[in-house]
């Protein structure tokens, strides 16, 4: 515990030095703090086009429901997603506002959320993918359609497997830098931003989750509805049966 507590304490000065080697290398510094900003500002549209235009889109065509109000459902894990930066860590919550505010089925809530969590990263696949391009550029790189096109596909690919943690992201970065041949090494250009990032693309993830979840509910509702009436139906002759064995030792 005495290590992790220096690691952490200690990580910040090695990302500072880490940027620091990369500011020193700049030619022109207000030039690439210009183009971070931008950076950020092409990252964050598309977070918020994809969040709330292309989920909530989705989740009218299939449930035909208001999506605003089921986003207020599961505002507070959406909040919570922002603070802790995990969405492992904002399971619970998700899994609580779903069921309670939402009323997505508990047998919906509890398979769909934590796949959701392990593998649903939209918004990392987003992010991944607009990164890169941008560190091509930065690099003064000609992008290709077909390179673009890899980039998008691996970026999705490698976003799967990223864990449920902080800035994981950053590690399956480096699988689509790969893909196209960039330096790998060039990560730490964004390295500046990425903490705040992160927070904004952990809470589109827990969102994607949230309307993952309340589709499949819809889609699975007459099922459900047949799974309860069989139980009931069985509890019921169950029920009877254990009357009439009543009745036939008081008879005897």
């Amino acid at each position: 515990m005495k290590l992790v507590y220096l690691v952490i304490w200690y990580s910040p000065i090695g990302v500072l030095f880490l940027v620091a080697h990369k500011v020193v290398e700049m030619e022109n510094p207000e030039q690439t703090f210009q183009q971070l900003l931008y950076y950020f500002l092409t990252v964050m549209a598309g977070l918020l086009a994809h969040g709330f235009v292309s989920l909530p889109l989705i989740y009218f065509l299939f449930v035909r429901k208001n999506p605003l109000k089921y986003i207020a459902g599961v505002a507070q894990a959406i909040f919570t997603a922002l603070g802790t930066a995990s969405s492992s860590a904002t399971l619970p919550i998700t899994m609580r506002c779903l069921e309670e505010n939402n009323g997505v089925d508990p047998r919906v809530t509890k398979f769909v959320a934590p796949v959701g969590a392990t593998i649903n990263m939209d918004g990392t696949a987003l992010y991944e993918a607009v990164a890169v391009i941008f560190i091509g550029q930065m690099q003064g790189y000609d992008l290709s359609i077909g390179q673009i096109v890899i980039i998008s596909i691996t970026a999705t690919t490698a976003a799967i497997g990223a864990a449920g943690v902080p800035q994981a992201g950053l590690v399956t970065m480096v699988i689509v830098l790969t893909a196209v041949g960039f330096p790998t090494e060039d990560v730490t250009l964004i390295l500046a931003i990425d903490w705040l990032l992160d927070r904004f693309r952990t809470a589109i993830n827990v969102l994607g989750d949230a309307f993952g979840a309340g589709i499949v509910a819809h889609l699975a509702r007459k099922e459900l509805e047949k799974m309860d009436k069989d139980v009931e139906t069985g509890q019921g002759e169950i029920n009877n049966g254990y009357i009439s064995s009543i009745l036939e030792e008081e008879r005897l």
